[in-house]
């Protein structure tokens, strides 16, 4: 590999979209992109937002390591992308960083493979089941009439999500509206313990599950929970490596993850999180969104394909967040709450120069320092 690029862009939302960290209309990302001498390329995303909310990292910060750090270890000549994690080993944390670069180099690779990254990857089924990640609402009614739009548009699952006092009334009022749609609530790690008991009241109500309750770095609160409660807790924030995949089963904290791979430092740590939860523990996975743009959202589309993604996928379609994708063509939401992986090359979308420049804040070349072992 000759060179990694890195373009900073901010991408204006369709709408507000608030979750219990806050508020984002206007997304930053880093996309990455990996290109060979002979021009071949590869991209990927880091999906760190402008706070350190969701995780420690931001863009800036992710910035930083990729310049200082990853350009200075990854030698040009790596051979696999699985290699990336032991070569990046010395940096501690800065998972999306790592995990954007990474996933540019599995999108080169399956491309200059000649063959989609979901084949390459292990992947067993084309259409992914998907379903649409639904922010907190000024108000009942207006979240009411935006699950019904959703519905409309043939997204099959509903997840909203909650927070200490928009919690029960939300989910009893959309139960009371749609009985029969699969519907789940995901709490971004806004409660405490002491929220058990009212929190316990959502099995009244029929849940696929209820996602990551309590604080990210404890799987002792969310083990307790577990076993108070019938409906499923998935995790989310706790598992950021198959390391706390196997303390979260030894301790019974949940009975189902969501795989983010920038969350987990990319595709590699991805399929060690789901061939241990899905093929060894035979317990559910599914892949979560962080709002990604087209080239991300090629990853996420991959990793759904896998056999143990066994519930619908934070996946929508390009237009749920952005009017206009920097990719050609953007992702579609297919009939049967379906977004179907594509038989080209790598994560099966293009670029869009002319539409990826009216967004870029700023952008660099990076010649990789790395030596080769």
């Amino acid at each position: 590999m000759a060179r990694l690029e890195v373009f900073e862009v901010w991408m204006p939302l369709v709408s507000e979209f608030r979750t219990s960290f806050g508020s984002t209309r206007l997304r930053p990302a880093l996309l990455v992109r990996a290109v060979e001498r002979g021009g071949e390329e590869g991209w990927g995303e880091v999906v760190a937002g402008e706070g350190p909310w969701y995780s420690s990292e931001t863009v800036w910060t992710a910035w930083h390591v990729i310049e200082d750090y990853i350009a200075r270890l990854l030698p040009s000549n790596i051979e696999s992308p699985e290699l990336v994690g032991e070569r990046l080993s010395r940096i501690r944390g800065h998972n999306m960083a790592k995990a954007g670069v990474e996933m540019a180099l599995w999108d080169l690779k399956a491309r200059m493979e000649s063959k989609p990254l979901w084949s390459l990857i292990g992947g067993v089924k084309r259409d992914v089941i998907v379903g649409v990640s639904v922010g907190i609402q000024p108000s009942i009614d207006i979240l009411v009439k935006t699950v019904s739009r959703y519905l409309e548009e043939g997204y099959g699952r509903i997840k909203i999500k909650i927070e200490p006092g928009w919690d029960i009334e939300p989910v009893e009022r959309l139960r009371r509206e749609f009985p029969d749609v699969p519907l789940q609530v995901d709490a971004n790690a806004a409660y405490t313990f002491l929220d058990a008991p009212r929190l316990s009241r959502l099995d009244e109500y029929s849940l696929l599950m209820i996602e990551q309750p309590f604080h990210h770095e404890d799987l002792l609160e969310h083990a307790y929970f577990q076993s108070m409660v019938r409906t499923p807790v998935c995790l989310d924030e706790s598992v950021r490596s198959v390391r706390d995949a196997v303390a979260a089963l030894r301790l019974g904290s949940a009975r189902i993850i969501n795989i983010k791979p920038g969350r987990v430092g990319g595709l590699a740590s991805s399929l060690e999180i789901h061939d241990f939860w899905s093929l060894k523990a035979h317990l559910p996975v599914w892949i979560g969104g962080m709002l990604e743009t087209g080239v991300g959202r090629g990853h996420l589309v991959a990793l759904g394909t896998l056999p143990g993604v066994r519930y619908p996928s934070d996946i929508s379609a390009s237009s749920r967040y952005y009017a206009e994708d920097i990719v050609d063509a953007p992702w579609e939401l297919e009939p049967g709450s379906v977004i179907r992986a594509r038989n080209r090359p790598g994560i099966g979308v293009e670029v869009n120069w002319e539409r990826l420049r009216k967004y870029v804040r700023r952008s660099r070349s990076f010649t990789l320092q790395g030596k080769a072992s």
